[in-house]
């Protein structure tokens, strides 16, 4: 671990986790500064939230960690729960009033990048600060539930365990609690391990079907589960008889380590830590020992975790789930991954039963609990067969619907919910709680629930409605608006005259500052991380560019330390361009476009024309070619004279131009075990690296070129990410009658049909400026402009193709033209040949 810093001066920041997001922690110098009016614990007296005049009170904080201690007393939200432990200490401002919360001096939200930069708070400190007494009820309930498992399913039973009393999908689970049942829905207080499909439990039935899917090693049921059945008893035993990583070698089960490791916790509390995520297990091996992780297959990691905490003195006496409980709140290694919103209703008819119950309600109870089903394709059978008469037997919407409930099951502690009732009224925001997805068969409808712990500070009216959520119950929230959202809880907070700058108190505000990262960049930096580049390839349409430079201002910003740009500016603002523009000028962030003349002198280095002689070029030599460095080879330059930050390249149309020619020896030095390393340049005869801070994103249509067609050797070195068609941000919004969901997920199938999955068309079309287009006249124009010369170029003016795409009322297959409609009548035309006919195709 690294040394404390010393506390002279300003002290170093060191990175400290705190509801799932990161803070960089300014240390006190042994004591607190107190506002006269405010209700924030200060640590800098130059804090520009102190408006306070005059000399401030001080508290004592001999430790430092006096802002633990308070932040730690209560929930963030439970500011009365705060201020009586404030008046317990004495800890109250200028007026008497309690303190409730730290400033931005104390802990400044920061992202998971910047937080990777700093020190982590040290080990030492965080035990002092650490309530083992506040954590004895949680870790009485983690015994209970584990001795219930024990007590339904003796170990030695285990032996002759029949497959019924295992498995998942026969009849309704939650009555007949098999034992995968438990482990994943019944006993989230040992842990969780929900999420992904049934597959993890090896073995379960298939109701659609009638059948069991397993290891297709196998040619039954019967010789599966004796196998796995084998390896569980084998693997449990191997731990208790500490020999916990032979479990890796047992093929049996190597498919399902979550089973097995919480496996080994109900039965073999003594081998391992209680960590079912082997991320989270290299994390926390990392964080105990500052060093790298070693190369270890899962359960001797785990064997390696335990060793670690068995030779560490300060851990004598505590239980492994003590232990696990105190890595979590020390250096939390989950963070917010999903913002959604939840509509409480139609009206909001459910809301207050959810507010005073601590969760958010929907319905479609016909399916049941989602809970019983095996994995995602019977369950959206079953959706299917509940809900087509409703839906008039429209495949697209029934799929859109169907994904809006099935997303309750993938929340998880800590993801954030926002109730909403139409299009502009959020009720409420607040954290998902450990029960996650509950079906609540005692409630007379609505009976699908998610717990929650809500937050009505969060309650606002939108200043601009959210056209989609009038009519869809579950649905994303971009970054952008749960900015808005946490933006319009700061205004409304409640502050005295000269309180600091907002009643909502850091590290409250943290997701207003340092967002999660949503999937498709949290994919796309997981791939930079891993190869150094990557290629965003997909069909016309469905940003890829757009990506790239999301991605781009989000972590080059946050890593930045550039005046003026904000990492999380929304693409189309003003902010947004004006991060690209800072990141540019700066050379962080460098944009190309290949195309067919584009050569390696414009990339590596090679002689282009100079003038010689005067500044006019009339000198004795005129033009004469020189040497000169091309755009890769400055940015590496620079890249590694600054290694502190990441350099980004961009490369627009990738496949456009010849990239053995472009790239020639860089080639080699893009694998990521040969950055740093060195080539000679044949030109130059210069040593040419590539620094590990530099990277690489390019983007191709896959409707111009495959990436089979792209040169093999630099096929490899790339990591390839494929952008779809995304129905997502069109549902619930229209142009008239015409669901513009529905128009795209109906055309891009009849040209998955007629052509290839290339060719179809990107979402983006129908969001210009980044908003669903809502006007007749102006998706006229993108379909007259825009998507029909796309379509006859895929058609090569075959007229009858054409009508196959879009209909007879639009293509006139006779004379080879398109019909000349009226902007409404061009809508109305979409709407019933890609609406109402092509939903029940």
């Amino acid at each position: 671990m690294a040394d404390e810093p010393e506390r002279t001066g300003q002290p170093q920041a060191v990175a400290v986790t705190y509801e799932r997001g990161d803070y960089a922690l300014t240390r006190s110098p042994g004591h607190v500064l107190l506002p006269l009016h405010g209700r924030l614990i200060h640590h800098n007296p130059a804090c520009p939230h102190l408006t306070d005049s005059g000399t401030l009170p001080r508290f004592p904080d001999p430790d430092g960690l006096l802002w633990r201690r308070l932040i730690d007393s209560a929930p963030s939200q439970d500011t009365a729960g705060r201020a009586e432990f404030a008046k317990s200490i004495g800890l109250t401002g200028g007026k008497g009033q309690p303190i409730t919360g730290v400033c931005g001096c104390v802990l400044a939200p920061v992202s998971a990048a910047v937080a990777g930069t700093l020190p982590p708070w040290p080990l030492d400190e965080a035990l002092a600060a650490f309530d083992r007494k506040r954590n004895a009820a949680p870790l009485a309930e983690m015994a209970a539930r584990a001795e219930e498992i024990r007590r339904d399913f003796p170990w030695e039973d285990w032996p002759t365990l029949p497959l019924d009393r295992f498995a998942l999908g026969l009849g309704d689970s939650a009555q007949t609690r098999p034992y995968c049942y438990l482990l994943e829905f019944a006993s989230t207080a040992l842990g969780s391990i929900a999420g992904g499909s049934a597959r993890k439990h090896l073995i379960y039935f298939r109701a659609q079907d009638g059948s069991w899917w397993h290891d297709s090693r196998y040619a039954s049921a019967e010789e599966a589960w004796e196998q796995v059945r084998a390896g569980l008893v084998e693997a449990v035993t191997a731990a208790r008889e500490g020999r916990t990583a032979d479990i890796d070698a047992i093929d049996a089960i190597r498919s399902g380590p979550a089973l097995v490791a919480k496996t080994l916790r109900v039965y073999a509390p003594d081998s391992a830590l209680s960590l079912y995520a082997h991320p989270w297990v290299a994390h926390f091996v990392q964080r105990l020992t500052g060093e790298p992780v070693p190369k270890l297959e899962r359960f001797a990691l785990q064997a390696r975790l335990k060793d670690i905490v068995d030779a560490d003195g300060r851990f004598a006496g505590w239980s492994y789930d003590e232990v696990v409980t105190f890595l979590f709140w020390w250096a939390d290694p989950q963070r917010t991954e999903q913002i959604v919103k939840i509509a409480a209703g139609r009206d909001g008819s459910v809301w207050e039963a959810c507010r005073a119950g601590g969760y958010i309600a929907v319905g479609w109870d016909a399916v049941g609990d989602l809970r019983a089903y095996a994995d995602k394709d019977e369950y959206a059978a079953a959706f299917k067969t509940a809900y087509a008469e409703e839906y008039h037997d429209h495949q697209p919407k029934i799929s859109a619907k169907a994904n809006e409930l099935w997303k309750l099951l993938s929340l998880r502690p800590g993801d954030i919910v926002v109730a909403n009732t139409g299009a502009s009224q959020v009720l409420s925001a607040g954290r998902v709680t450990d029960e996650g997805y509950a079906w609540r068969a005692d409630r007379d409808d609505h009976r699908h629930t998610v717990g929650v712990d809500w937050d009505d500070r969060y309650a606002t009216r939108l200043e601009e409605p959210e056209r989609s959520w009038a009519t869809v119950t579950v649905k994303d929230v971009p970054a952008a608006l749960w900015t808005k959202i946490r933006r319009a809880k700061s205004d409304g907070a409640q502050a005295g005259p000269d309180d600091e700058a907002s009643a909502d108190a850091l590290p409250e505000a943290a997701a207003a500052v340092a967002q999660p990262l949503d999937a498709e960049l949290r994919t796309l930096a997981d791939a930079l991380e891993r190869r150094g580049q990557a290629v965003l390839f997909g069909p016309p349409g469905t940003g890829k560019t757009y990506t790239a430079l999301r991605f781009a201002v989000r972590r080059l910003g946050e890593l930045s330390g550039l005046p003026g740009v904000d990492p999380y500016a929304e693409p189309g603002t003003s902010a947004f361009g004006a991060a690209l523009d800072a990141l540019s000028a700066a050379g962080r962030l460098t944009t190309v476009t290949f195309h067919p003349s584009y050569g390696y002198e414009d990339f590596i280095e090679g002689y282009r024309p100079v003038r010689a002689g005067g500044a006019d070029g009339a000198g004795a030599g005129g033009i004469s070619l020189g040497l000169s460095d091309g755009v890769f080879k400055r940015v590496c330059a620079a890249a590694a004279a600054d290694p502190g930050h990441p350099y980004l390249v961009v490369v627009d149309e990738l496949n456009r131009g010849h990239l053995p020619k472009i790239l020639g020896e860089a080639v080699t030095l893009l694998e990521k075990d040969k950055r740093g390393r060195s080539v000679t340049l044949p030109l130059s005869q210069d040593p040419f690296t590539i620094p590990p801070n530099v990277y690489v994103i390019g983007t191709m249509n896959t409707a111009d070129r495959s990436i089979r067609a792209l040169d093999a050797a630099v096929r490899r070195r790339f990591a390839f990410l494929e952008l779809l068609p995304d129905s997502a941000p069109l549902q619930g919004c229209h142009v008239d009658q015409l669901h513009l969901a529905d128009l795209l997920d109906t055309l891009n199938q009849r040209i998955r049909t007629h052509l290839d999955r290339e060719k179809q068309i990107g979402h983006a079309f129908f969001l210009p400026g980044g908003a669903p287009v809502d006007s007749a006249a102006e998706l006229a124009a993108i379909v007259r402009s825009e998507i029909l010369p796309l379509l006859q170029e895929y058609a090569y003016d075959d007229y009858t193709l054409l009508a196959a795409f879009l209909g007879d009322d639009l293509v006139d297959t006779a004379t080879h033209t398109l019909r000349d409609l009226s902007d409404e009548d061009l809508v109305t035309a979409l709407y019933t040949e890609l609406q109402v006919k092509g939903g029940t195709e």
